[in-house]
């Protein structure tokens, strides 16, 4: 028979007791550079003010050139990375409940991303290379607007068999009880995705999964369909959803019916129904289960909207923070809407010391 994911026998029931790498994530780190900067350095390097991009070459000398002109942050990031360290956020104790995967090069900001992580209390281990740097994102601010610069550089070189497949780490890997990897990732290291899904798979673990992004449901969609069959939730947003619905002949635009779709595709493991979370922005996210379910997001008022990026990060984490600790759909969802809440009220994928959420 069937069960639902979000597994719990009585909702009175106190949560199990949370332990350090229940929760685990792999794919692309990247150091956050974030500072104000004028229109002649975005003119320098041909930037719009509001924007995202993939660096070229032209953009090789943007990151070292920030940290000499202006006033820098540093934050640890990438997509996988903010989720899981959203989620030890929302825990707070004890620490390293996430463990985090990926490739960094040896060098001056690999050096800032190890000491930056390790202060969100994340249990990241990294795959240290020499052959590309440490990869970065630039976050170039003049007053409202944000032109992001992403050099991925070494999160693309992560290999199974030099990391993953380590027994000290893969033991760690075996120590989790949900698993979580953005699309982004499928773009790295497909091997290593199987390896994880399988395991999560054949010992009735979760494993989720993100959309992450249209290009990533479009131009490697074989990569991302070998793993769907063991993908307990999948995570994405509307446009995401719209795009992977076109790919895949469902011959709809509408999200209840497209997370219908998308939860009814193939299964390896039956003893958990699959659940698709579809977010809207403001409008309700969309849960498909054993029944369509919406939820509306916490209202905000427009001025107080920093910064929307990290928005899909922080709800990802917030949602993880509960399903760690076998907590019912609707709490799950209820705290991934207060994380995205937070984060959106600040510039990055930053927060405060505590979360506020009950």
């Amino acid at each position: 028979m069937e069960t639902n994911v979000l597994q719990i026998d009585d909702p009175t029931l106190e949560p199990k007791l949370i332990h350090p790498n229940s929760l685990f994530g792999m794919g692309n780190p990247l150091l956050d550079i974030i500072a104000v900067v004028d229109k002649d350095f975005l003119d320098t390097y041909s930037l719009k003010p509001n924007d995202q991009i993939l660096a070229e070459d032209q953009h090789k000398a943007l990151f070292e050139e920030m940290v000499k002109k202006f006033k820098v942050e540093y934050h640890a990031g990438g997509a996988t990375q903010n989720s899981i360290k959203i989620a030890q956020w929302m825990i707070q104790e004890p620490h390293n409940i996430g463990t985090f995967f990926g490739c960094i090069g040896k060098d001056k900001f690999g050096d800032i991303l190890k000491e930056k992580a390790k202060a969100t209390h994340i249990d990241a281990h990294y795959y240290e290379q020499d052959e590309e740097p440490t990869g970065t994102c630039a976050a170039c601010i003049t007053g409202d607007n944000r032109s992001l610069v992403a050099n991925l550089a070494a999160a693309n070189c992560y290999k199974k068999d030099k990391h993953l497949d380590l027994e000290e780490n893969w033991k760690l890997v075996e120590k989790a009880k949900v698993y979580y990897i953005a699309g982004f990732f499928l773009t790295v290291s497909l091997e290593s995705i199987l390896k994880v899904a399988k395991h999560a798979s054949e010992n009735n673990k979760l494993f989720c999964m993100n959309l992450s992004a249209p290009f990533i449901c479009q131009f490697f969609k074989d990569n991302l369909m070998q793993v769907m069959p063991y993908v307990d939730v999948l995570f994405g947003n509307e446009t995401e959803a719209t795009a992977f619905a076109k790919e895949q002949n469902f011959k709809t635009e509408d999200i209840k019916e497209i997370a219908k779709k998308a939860q009814a595709l193939p299964k390896v493991n039956t003893k958990r129904q699959r659940i698709v979370v579809l977010t809207q922005g403001k409008d309700e996210t969309v849960c498909q289960s054993d029944t369509v379910e919406t939820f509306p997001v916490l209202k905000i008022d427009p001025k107080d909207i920093v910064d929307t990026n990290g928005a899909g990060d922080a709800f990802v984490g917030g949602f993880l923070s509960e399903l760690v600790m076998d907590k019912p759909m609707d709490q799950c969802v209820k705290a991934a809407h207060y994380a995205a809440n937070v984060i959106i009220r600040r510039a990055g994928c930053t927060f405060p010391e505590k979360p506020d959420f009950k």
